[in-house]
């Protein structure tokens, strides 16, 4: 052998008599346990999956559809935060939201307390007035408040396809809520037909002016955490109806703030609106300016982005001359 083979082999000599010292045991493979009933092998027992810990909050927010038949308890339940997520389709008029956290709108009071502050609250603030625009202003405090269609006109232009005020089960409250368009002041609904303009279990778009379908049902509001039921069970249009005649609350800044984010100076809806007005090359807008708040106050193009304009009625908002020179002006 040459001195390699003879190192090496040296070496592999030395380490066995070392593990001769150490008294290591080989290892050995586990032997099966046996049963003690018949000396058989005991069969390996089979992994039980256990349910996940964690479960989506989107499918756990999905909105059920809504079923006016079912008796269900009447207890309030609790609610969780509330998260508002994020959507960026980027479809025009899709609805672009921050991702942040809210504090939870969890009803405090019980379900009678609740039912009774929905009516027994008391004008205290003066009537809006109206320019010559047609737009709405009320007292300081809420100047960026600008609407310029009153919630009767909204109504008597068939927002909501005639089915804003339906029955309307509240899984978060556990109630069915129902006949609170009464309400409403008698001239606003003067000569409308209740069952199709207000209460129509289906939505029809028909209803509306555009002749088209959009935005979310009040279901998915309330899902999605948007919902304050102390003050509005039925959302934004109620905040606005009441407002409108008069009542403050603690509410009113949260509601305008999503105003202004969807048809405001700067809202999403009215900036994607008049760039359609712009692509079409239309500068002017009809406005028979009639006072009365029938079918034709206020008419404007049509043809132009007919879900995002009946999206902007449903705000409280149409587009005017003076919104369109500003818009052309500043192209």
């Amino acid at each position: 052998m040459n001195d390699y083979e003879t190192q090496r082999v040296a070496k592999i000599a030395k380490n066995q008599a070392l593990l001769a010292e150490l008294d290591i045991k080989p290892l050995t493979g586990r032997k099966a346990v046996k049963s003690e009933r018949n000396g058989e092998p005991q069969a390996k027992r089979r992994k039980i999956e256990s349910a996940p810990s964690r479960t989506s909050a989107r499918i756990a927010s999905a909105p059920i559809k809504p079923d006016y038949n079912d008796d269900i308890p009447i207890k309030t339940i609790i609610l969780p935060r509330s998260v508002i997520k994020k959507s960026n389709r980027g479809a025009l008029g899709s609805v672009i939201i921050e991702e942040l956290e809210v504090e939870a709108l969890v009803p405090a009071k019980d379900i009678d307390e609740i039912r009774a502050g929905w009516t027994s609250w008391t004008p205290s603030a003066p009537a809006p007035t109206r320019d010559e625009d047609a737009v709405f202003h009320f007292e300081d405090d809420f100047e960026t408040f600008t609407p310029n269609k009153s919630p009767e006109e909204m109504l008597r232009l068939g927002v909501f396809g005639g089915s804003y005020f339906r029955p309307l089960k509240s899984r978060k409250l556990g109630i069915v809520v129902q006949d609170d368009w009464k309400e409403l002041p008698p001239s606003w609904i003067a000569g409308l037909n209740v069952s199709k303009c207000l209460t129509s279990p289906v939505y029809d778009p028909e209803i509306n002016k555009n002749g088209v379908q959009c935005g979310q049902s009040i279901e998915e509001w309330e899902a999605a955490g948007w919902i304050s039921h102390e003050h509005d069970v039925r959302g934004w249009f109620q905040w606005y109806c009441r407002f409108f005649q008069g009542r403050r609350c603690e509410d009113d800044e949260r509601q305008i703030s999503r105003w202004r984010k969807c048809v405001g100076v700067t809202g999403r809806f009215r900036r994607a609106l008049l760039k359609q007005y712009g692509r079409a090359g239309v500068r002017t807008v009809e406005d028979y300016g009639d006072e009365d708040g029938d079918e034709d106050d206020g008419v404007v193009a049509r043809g132009i982005s007919p879900v995002v304009s009946q999206t902007c009625l449903h705000w409280g908002w149409e587009v005017r001359q003076g919104d369109l020179d500003g818009f052309w002006a500043g192209t």
